[in-house]
């Protein structure tokens, strides 16, 4: 599968989505804080989204950046090979690779970060209430702040939270860091009153 036609597969399911949510393209612009130019060329298969802007959108359309890049998968088992996980890599020093399969009415995500020293991820934007994220690191230093309080985290140390908050990630330490998270989407975020859908 080219680059090309995963663009436009991802297009498609942001327009499917958004229209499913009756969200005109400034609705959900106004939403993500994404501009509708960005989000009408992601729709298009015109561009690829970075990983922040991404989440935004996955995050204002109520699902996971996993389903908006994955078809459903209804088996009762799921293998992922290496070589077929999602990964995506931003050019400040991190990537992000998703290790769980897209399943349907799931809206569940389980991620693998490396950032690399001195990194910083920055803001994701806060999901819909009754939502969770956990964080567990497997090395280096994590810092996550959550609507403006620290929480560094080393080798080992784990972190739940209710993920109705801004959260942010950097690696504050000397050496790379690889942390997990597992994500659970609740719900659909509120959302103003729609407009007539494109």
């Amino acid at each position: 599968m080219g680059v090309t036609t995963e663009v436009e597969q991802l297009g498609g399911r942001v327009r499917e989505l958004r229209r499913a949510r009756s969200l005109s393209l400034e609705a959900l612009a106004a939403t993500s804080g994404v501009s509708r130019s960005m989000i009408s060329d992601v729709e298009r298969g015109l561009r690829s989204p970075t990983v922040l802007v991404l989440a935004r959108i996955a995050t204002a359309l109520g699902t996971t950046v996993s389903r908006l890049l994955g078809e459903d998968r209804p088996a009762r088992t799921v293998l992922i090979r290496h070589g077929e996980q999602h990964a995506i890599d931003h050019p400040d020093g991190w990537q992000r690779r998703i290790l769980s399969p897209v399943l349907p009415g799931v809206e569940f995500e389980f991620i693998r970060t490396r950032v690399a020293a001195g990194v910083v991820i920055g803001s994701f934007a806060a999901h819909a209430a009754g939502s969770r994220e956990y964080v567990a690191v497997e090395t280096g230093e994590l810092l996550v702040t959550l609507d403006g309080a620290a929480h560094r985290l080393g080798p080992g140390d784990a972190l739940y939270y209710a993920a109705d908050r801004v959260h942010a990630f950097a690696n504050p330490g000397p050496v790379e860091c690889v942390y997990y998270t597992a994500m659970q989407v609740v719900g659909v975020p509120h959302h103003p009153a729609p407009e007539e859908a494109p």
